[in-house]
């Protein structure tokens, strides 16, 4: 069994729609996939109209979060998406995007970029809209070679010179929150530290004492040395331990179920859950 529990759709940051990212990662051999959009669960509706048979879909989200001057993602599964507490600081969260959106492209424009808040919103479409859209556009324009490129200090980077910071959520309340929608928390990425700077382990201890379920340690922004030492960190706390590919499909350059989660762990999350269940495709549209 292949499970890819991270994945972008275009109702966030992804190229792909949900309708797409489910074709796709049956084409790429997965038998399990979690729609984790920024904030939304808009893409629900259209990823399970499209789920093609033998392929089963995990309902998610990554929450946006800080703690301490740090940004960091929370990823949410299988929760109440009606749930009122969490329904409620979502759209928080979504909502601060577009003013902290333009703030970017404001100080772009500051440092001489050509950048255009047209621009931007055309390039995140009907979706969430967040820092890769701004990214993209500067790749557009010629000013960095690659999404990653943008976010550096000269650039996007938490810090960096054309940085915004929006409403992001506590993440003690998050697990909070996601617990009391019925949901399972897992901490995204931890060590991405070329995103900016990271969250300590004595954080993550305090988290995994309030309730946090796992970390994912196999991705694409933790090299050898940084995964070793997660799975340690990992089974000292008890915690869950999740590999995923981060899809935002052409936006990076990973691949669909690059990186993969242990069956066994994906069953114990779906125990652990009691807002939503993983959906089986039956062919779709």
């Amino acid at each position: 069994m292949r499970v890819d529990l991270h994945c972008h759709s275009t109702a966030s940051d992804g190229t792909d729609t949900p309708a797409e990212l489910v074709r796709n990662a049956a084409a790429a051999g997965l038998d399990v996939v979690a729609l984790t959009d920024h904030d939304t669960t808009r893409g629900y509706g259209e990823a399970m109209a499209a789920l093609p048979a033998g392929l089963t879909l995990v309902t998610g989200a990554e929450l946006s979060c800080r703690i301490d001057g740090v940004s960091l993602h929370m990823l949410a599964y299988l929760f109440d998406p009606e749930e009122p507490e969490l329904l409620a600081e979502r759209e928080l969260v979504r909502d601060d995007r577009v003013p902290r959106a333009r703030g970017m492209v404001a100080r772009l424009q500051e440092l001489g970029v050509p950048v255009t808040w047209e621009q931007v919103a055309r390039i995140a479409g009907d979706g969430s809209v967040g820092r890769p859209h701004v990214a993209t556009a500067l790749v557009e324009l010629g000013v960095v070679a690659s999404v990653d490129d943008a976010f550096t200090g000269d650039w996007l980077a938490d810090g960096g010179r054309a940085y915004v910071e929006k409403h992001e959520t506590d993440p003690f309340e998050a697990i909070r929150l996601v617990k009391g929608a019925g949901g399972v928390t897992v901490f995204a990425h931890p060590g991405a530290s070329k995103r900016g700077r990271t969250v300590p382990e004595s954080a993550i201890a305090e988290m995994a004492a309030a309730g946090l379920d796992g970390i994912e340690v196999d991705h694409m922004d933790h090299d050898a040395d940084t995964r070793v030492r997660l799975r340690g960190l990992a089974a000292d706390l008890g915690l869950l331990v999740t590999g995923s590919s981060d899809y935002h499909g052409s936006r990076k350059t990973v691949a669909l179920g690059e990186y993969t989660t242990d069956p066994e762990v994906y069953g114990e999350i779906t125990r652990r859950a009691t807002g939503a269940f993983p959906v089986p495709g039956t062919g779709g549209i």
